[in-house]
């Protein structure tokens, strides 16, 4: 791919975008919004047109990769019946190795602000396609994701949290109950 000075660039295994400042041969020199310089070469960029710009909100700081990694919602349309059957939860694995494809270059903050983005975009996805359920795969750890996770649920009124079920995921999960109002 032919990048341009001028040309608004995200990096495919790194938390970085900005703007083409120089190119030399197949390096590419990008400007940060923070005024970082960096060198990449030109197969570890993509090339940011307005059509991706408005698809992915890059607001919130959070790579490209990042995005195309986001854990999909599970439902299982064959078993869909509104009247006889509730909809399966749904499962979001905040592991950062299922959210990006390389940790280089992340410290700890980083990755902590990557799964909690993920957790609130996900959680509030469920309330608009109204999942009762969603869990939230967390691992065991330190807990420190686990404690961040709750005062995320917390800011959010009538949602119930609780661990998710042992036999399943072990101690490393919790449930969101949505509750539902009949429209």
């Amino acid at each position: 791919m032919k990048f341009s000075i001028g040309d608004k660039v995200a990096a495919l295994d790194d938390n970085f975008d900005g703007i083409v400042i120089s190119i030399q041969q197949n390096t590419v020199y990008v400007e940060s919004s923070d005024g970082f310089k960096l060198e990449f070469e030109e197969n570890e960029l993509i090339k940011m047109d307005d059509s991706l710009q408005t698809k992915i909100n890059y607001t919130d700081g959070i790579s490209a990769a990042v995005i195309e990694k986001e854990p999909k919602p599970k439902i299982s349309r064959s078993n869909f019946d509104s009247k006889k059957k509730s909809i399966p939860a749904m499962e979001v694995d905040l592991h950062i190795e299922k959210l990006v494809q390389t940790t280089r270059g992340l410290d700890n903050f980083d990755i902590l602000n990557i799964q909690l983005d993920t957790a609130k975009r996900q959680l509030e996805f469920a309330i608009r396609k109204r999942y009762q359920r969603v869990i939230f795969i967390h691992g065991v750890g330190e807990g420190v994701l686990k404690s961040e996770l709750e005062t995320l649920f917390r800011r959010y009124d009538n949602l119930k949290h609780y661990e998710a079920d042992l036999q399943k995921y072990g101690r490393g999960a919790t449930e969101v109950y949505i509750p539902q109002n009949p429209k």
